[in-house]
């Protein structure tokens, strides 16, 4: 992660950047809003569950698995093709997030490890662990130059010491962080992209933004399509302060758009049509 300058806190650092304080606080009330629909008090593990699965079809969808969301309800064998198997990848790392999150702030390291082994789902050696220097990776999506293996775990390492030490960055600065490291970094040999859309999931969730789980980003991450998403992590990965001003208030953009599908889903459920 690059800043604009060396502090105790770089993560609250960026919070300051130009119009960074204003996409924390538009997310702020996008939240506030859908979590104070009448419908949460009565029925809000459906509109989790159903969060759960529209972001799990996002995630998807950005890695090349773009499949309409009865599709997703429709199958229970997801061990095809290829597609299918990143679909079924993208389901299982939705459902572990939520197991993780007490675990995050101790070990992030251990987490995203553990994200890779559920994404990946066989018991190849290079799964579960950073990968080794010459060690291919299969990420079609992100065609940065790819870092070195020494790069790679000297910069998880201080990702895991920032999270570890904490930061009064809000949610969406830190989770934008993580996000765009992972991508930029491509630690594992596979589903960089899965898992990285993941642990932004955990940090909304285990920051106290999102506790329900019913702001799914990974809609808006889709919604706002693949250039879009490319085009802001070029802006992450320049490190500049208008590059991660722009990619964190493009992860912002794609919260609020992931709660205003989860209240299109809370009007569904006021209507009984869902």
């Amino acid at each position: 992660m690059s800043t604009t300058g060396a502090t105790a806190d770089p993560l609250a650092a960026l919070g300051s950047l130009p119009g960074v304080a204003d996409s924390v606080e538009s997310v702020r009330k996008a939240v506030d809003r859908v979590y104070g629909h009448r419908i949460m008090r009565r029925r809000s593990n459906a509109v989790t569950g159903e969060a759960a699965l529209r972001g799990a079809r996002g995630s998807a969808a950005l890695s090349g698995a773009d499949w309409a969301l009865e599709e997703v309800r429709r199958r229970s064998d997801f061990s095809g093709d290829d597609e299918a198997r990143v679909m079924g990848a993208a389901l299982r790392l939705t459902a572990e997030a939520g197991q993780l999150l007490s675990i995050w702030r101790q070990s992030p390291l251990r987490v995203l490890a553990r994200l890779h082994l559920v994404a990946a789902a066989s018991n190849g050696d290079e799964v579960g662990r950073p990968r080794r220097e010459g060690e291919p990776v299969d990420e079609p999506l992100v065609e940065l130059p790819l870092p070195g293996a020494a790069e790679v775990n000297g910069r998880l390492e201080g990702l895991s010491e920032l999270i570890i030490a904490g930061s009064s960055a809000p949610a969406l600065v830190t989770a934008a962080v993580v996000h765009g490291e992972l991508l930029a970094l491509r630690p594992f040999t596979s589903h960089n992209g899965l898992v990285a859309r993941a642990a932004e999931r955990i940090v909304l969730i285990g920051s106290g933004l999102d506790p329900k789980s019913i702001c799914p980003a990974e809609v808006g991450h889709a919604e706002l399509g693949r250039a879009a998403y490319l085009a802001a992590l070029d802006g992450y990965v320049s490190g500049t302060p208008e590059g991660m001003a722009a990619w964190i208030a493009h992860c912002g953009k794609a919260v609020e758009l992931g709660v205003r599908e989860s209240t299109a889903v809370c009007e569904a459920l006021q209507r009984g049509a869902a």
